[in-house]
Order: C-alpha cells, then structure tokens, then sequence
C-alpha cells in the first residue's frame, strides 16, 4: 500500500511539474525559447502584448518616440486587420513586430491544425499590413507544449517568452507595474507588458504607457539600454559563439 501511496505521490508531483513547464516563462522542458541574456547584462527588450490596440498603442508609441527607444510588439492577427495602419507606424518607427496568434487561444489545448492556423493567420495579416512576415513568435499565456514549439519552428519562427513582467494585465496603477518590474530587473532581461487586451479591442491601457515613461526615465539613468528583441537576440547568438582563441 506504502508503495503505491508513493507511485500515486510521485505521478501527481509530475503532472504538476509538466503543468507548470506548459506555461512557465522560463522553462525549457518542452524546447528551447528565448528569455533574455544572463543576468548583468545592461540591456532591457521592452515587449508589449495583445495590440494594436486603439488608441493606447498609439500613446505608447508617443512615449517610445520621446525617449528614442525601440521596442518588440507580439500583435494578435484579428487585431492587425482591424487597424494596420497603427502596425505600419510601428514598423515605420523602427519597432520590431511578432506573431502572437490570430484569436489569441491557449495553445495547449490545440490540436497541430489548429496551431498552424493559428499562426498562419497572423503571419497572413502581418504580411497584408506591412508587405512581410515577421520571424518572432510568443505563445499566448505563455502556454505551449513540444507540439506548439515544433510547428512555430516548421514555420521559421523563433519562439519569445520573458524572465520579468509587471502583471499589467488587469490595468493596475503605474507605480505597481513599476514595482513588480523593479524587483525582477537583472539586466539582460526581457519584460512583458500590454498596450492592448485580447478580449476586446480598446482595453485601457493607459498605466501601462505611464508605466513605461517612468520606466525609461529610471533605468536609462541607470546605464540600461533599451533594445528589441531581435537585437537581443542576435548579440545572444553572437556570445554563444566560439572565441578565436579556444
């Protein structure tokens, strides 16, 4: 009975932890994502979720301007055809845009079909609205199985996940999205925010762009550089590199 009690014990300690992985932003037991660059870098990836969303991914991008600082925006696919002239004005500015879905489901629970479709939808609206695909890709919730990950690859996206977030999601005051942010930074870190909802176009937003005025200002008194992630990535791939001399 005793080792039974112990097989039941250790099975549910696994479901727990195959649950947690599905949807935990730095875990790598179902393929490799990108969660930032080892701690002490001084870089920062600002990445905003769930746009376009009109009109507080247009005040954003007004924040981002004043500071010159270039950012990565995971778009959902209904989104973009609704307003592609605000994913034109990203791209103009010099931000970075990723495929965060068409209609924005948990992906664990899809069938292979279903992801592709997904994904194939909103790469479709990316490319009507700004004439090109983009090569980045997040999971909504963050949730995914090896399934989710092998069809983004297939399509030649590199999956995006974060290591800091400042819970944004429900619209709490600015100096709460700063605080949640202030004790994560590291450096080299990836922070997830929203400039829009899934549920509804025109979700307020509004302290998420305070938020991120605040945010600026302070780490870039700091000596933080601000980077999208494709920039990010690429001096990741470039440190992963062989020295001359080994």
């Amino acid at each position: 009975m005793l080792g039974l009690a112990m097989t039941g014990v250790a099975g549910a300690a696994a479901a727990v932890a195959v649950g947690y992985q599905s949807m935990a932003p730095t875990g790598q037991w179902y393929g490799r994502t990108f969660v930032g660059l080892p701690p002490g870098s001084r870089q920062i990836a600002l990445t905003f979720d769930d746009g376009p969303n009109n009109p507080h991914t247009l005040r954003l991008l007004g924040v981002l301007t004043k500071h010159d600082v270039r950012a990565t925006f995971f778009l959902i696919g209904r989104y973009v055809q609704q307003h592609p002239e605000i994913v034109r004005e990203m791209v103009r500015a010099g931000h970075v845009v990723g495929n965060h879905t068409y209609t924005h489901p948990l992906l664990t629970l899809k069938s292979e079909g279903e992801i592709r479709q997904e994904l194939g939808k909103c790469r479709s609206a990316l490319e009507d609205a700004v004439g090109e695909a983009s090569n980045l890709f997040r999971p909504p919730f963050g949730g995914r199985r090896p399934a989710v990950l092998r069809v983004a690859r297939e399509l030649g996206l590199e999956s995006v996940m974060w290591n800091v977030t400042g819970y944004d999601w429900n619209a709490p005051p600015a100096e709460v999205i700063e605080r949640k942010v202030a004790k994560q930074i590291r450096g080299g870190d990836v922070i997830l925010l929203h400039d829009g909802g899934h549920k509804q176009m025109g979700a307020d937003r509004s302290q998420t762009v305070l938020a991120t005025d605040h945010m600026i200002t302070r780490y870039k008194a700091e000596g933080y550089e601000f980077v999208t992630v494709s920039e990010m990535m690429s001096k990741s791939s470039v440190s992963r590199q062989p020295s001359a001399c080994s």
